[in-house]
C-alpha cells in the first residue's frame, strides 16, 4: 500500500476556515506579521485563561523570535498565565543559551522580554511531568492506518501543561516530513509533548508506509489521523499560528505566509502553501548528492533530515553524503540506535520477531536514514537501494558499527565535486525536499 490509497484528502473548507496572510510568493515585513498576530489573538478568547505557548527547539529554521514575541505581546496584559513551552519531542533539552538565541534576545534578557511567562523544556524524561489522556483501542488504530497496524492499542500520554491548560496556542513552521507528510499543526503535541507510545506507534506506521514515499504528501496521512486522534483528547481550546519561511544559501530568511485558526485549520492553510514553496522538482536523479546539514542539527539523529530530504532523487546505486563537520555523535538521546545500525524496513520486519521489542521510534529512524532496500533472511543479505556516507567527526569504526560509510570533511576535494555534473551539492540541506518530477 502507497500514500496515495492510503491518505485521505484535506477536509473541504479546512484550510478557508483560518485566516491567512501571504502566499508562495509573497515576502511578508515583520511589521506585515506582527500586525496580523496581533490582530487575530485580539478576536481570540484567551482573558483570563491559563495559556501554554507551544513553540519549536532549535532544529527548526524561520523567524521563530518574531513570532513568539508577538504573540506574547498580545496576550500579556489578558491571559491568567502563560507559560512558553518547547516541544521537544525526544531531542535534548535546551540550554539557557540556546532559548535565548531562539527568541532572539541577548544573553540574561528572558524575563525582560518575557516577564510573566514561564519558559520550560518539555520534559519527556520525566514521568511526573507527563499526564495519562486515555487509549485509542487497537481497532481504531487498525481503522486509522487502514490496516497497516493491528492488535496494537496506543496509550494516549501527553506533557501535563498541555493537558491542563485552557488554551494551548501552538507556533511553529510547515515543511516537508519524512514520518507524517507535512510537519507542524497537532504534530507540536505529538510528538512534540508526548512521549513514547504515540511517538513510537506513528512513527512505526510512518516507516511501513515508507519515508521516500510519504514524505511531503499533501493530506491527512495515517500517521496525522493518528496524531489528529490523540490531540481530539486534549481537553483545552486549540489554536494555532503556523507560517512558511525558506533560508537563502547566505542564511537570511523569507516569511511567505502567516496563518491563525485552529491548530487543523491553521496546519491545512499553510501546509498547501509549504508543498508550493518547500519542494524542488528536478529533471533526473543524481549519482552523489552532498547534503551540507547547517550546524541546527547537532547529531545525526536531527541532521539525517539531509539524507530524507534527498533521497527521492538519487539515483539508484548512488550516494548521499552527509557533510556536518559539527556533528561529533550519532545519537546523544537514542543510544539504542547502536544496537540495530541503519537498515532497510525490510531488515527489520522479516527479523521481527528479533526487534519488535526495540522502540519503534528508533527503528523507525534507522530506516528512514538507511532508505529503501531488500533483506534476504536465508542469507542474511541486505541490498540498500543508495549509500549513506557520514562526513563529520564520528569516526570511521563507529560509522561501520552503525552500517554507514565514512568520509573525512576535510579531506573532501570541493573543487572535483563542483565541477561534477553527476553530483548535487546542497545548502542549508535538511528542510527543502527535492523529488523528481515524474
Amino acid at each position: 500500500m502507497t500514500k496515495d490509497n492510503l491518505t485521505l484528502p484535506v477536509p473541504e473548507g479546512l484550510a478557508e476556515s483560518a485566516a491567512l496572510i501571504g502566499s508562495p510568493t509573497d515576502s511578508l515585513s515583520d511589521d506585515q506579521a506582527r500586525d496580523f498576530i496581533l490582530a487575530q489573538i485580539e478576536q481570540a478568547d484567551v482573558d483570563d485563561k491559563n495559556v501554554v505557548v507551544v513553540i519549536p527547539d532549535g532544529t527548526r529554521s524561520g523567524p521563530h523570535a518574531l513570532m513568539i514575541q508577538s504573540a506574547y505581546d498580545a496576550l500579556e496584559d489578558r491571559a491568567k498565565s502563560i507559560t512558553i513551552l518547547i516541544a521537544l519531542g525526544t531531542h535534548a533539552a535546551m540550554e539557557e543559551a540556546a532559548i535565548e538565541k531562539l527568541l532572539g534576545v541577548g544573553s540574561g534578557e528572558l524575563k525582560t522580554r518575557f516577564p510573566k511567562a514561564e519558559i520550560l523544556n518539555h520534559d519527556w524524561q520525566n514521568p511526573d511531568a507527563i499526564a495519562s489522556l486515555g487509549t485509542v483501542p487497537a481497532e481504531e488504530i487498525e481503522r486509522l492506518t487502514q490496516g497497516l497496524l493491528t492488535d496494537r492499542a496506543m496509550d494516549v500520554q501527553i506533557n501535563k501543561l498541555v493537558a491542563e491548560a485552557d488554551v494551548n496556542l501552538v507556533i511553529g513552521p510547515i515543511f516537508p516530513h519524512e514520518v507524517v507528510g507535512m510537519s507542524g499543526g497537532n504534530k507540536y503535541f505529538f510528538p512534540g509533548c508526548s512521549v513514547h507510545d504515540v511517538i513510537d506507534i506513528s512513527h512505526w506506521v510512518g516507516a511501513l508506509i515508507t519515508a521516500s514515499d510519504i514524505i511531503g504528501t499533501l493530506g491527512i496521512t495515517p500517521v496525522r489521523q493518528l496524531i489528529n486522534t490523540s490531540s481530539d483528547m486534549i481537553p483545552g481550546e486549540k489554536l494555532a499560528i503556523t507560517y512558511v519561511a525558506t533560508t537563502g544559501d547566505d542564511d537570511s530568511i523569507t516569511l511567505h505566509s502567516v496563518a491563525f485558526g485552529t491548530t487543523e485549520s491553521a496546519w491545512a492553510a499553510n501546509a498547501e502553501i509549504a508543498h508550493q514553496t518547500h519542494i524542488r522538482w528536478l529533471d533526473a536523479p543524481y549519482k552523489r548528492i552532498v547534503s551540507k546539514v547547517p550546524e541546527m542539527y547537532e547529531d545525526l539523529w536531527t541532521g539525517a533530515k539531509g539524507v530524507y530530504k534527498m533521497e527521492p532523487v538519487c539515483a539508484d546505486g548512488g550516494e548521499i553524503i552527509v557533510y556536518a563537520p559539527h556533528i561529533t555523535e550519532i545519537s546523544e538521546m537514542h543510544p539504542g540506535i547502536g544496537k540495530i545500525g541503519y537498515h532497510c524496513i525490510d531488515y527489520f520486519i522479516k527479523q521481527w520477531d528479533k526487534f519488535k521489542d526495540h522502540p519503534w521510534g528508533e527503528i523507525a529512524h534507522s530506516t528512514h536514514v538507511r532508505g529503501l532496500g531488500e533483506y534476504d533472511a536465508e542469507t542474511g543479505e541486505e541490498t540498500l537501494r543508495i549509500n549513506v556516507t557520514l562526513a563529520s567527526q564520528v569516526p570511521p569504526e563507529v560509522c561501520e558499527a552503525y552500517n554507514l560509510g565514512y568520509a573525512n570533511p576535510d579531506e573532501l576535494d570541493w573543487d572535483a565535486l563542483q565541477a561534477d555534473e553527476d553530483t548535487l551539492i546542497v545548502e542549508h540541506a535538511g528542510e527543502i525536499l527535492h523529488r523528481l518530477k515524474e
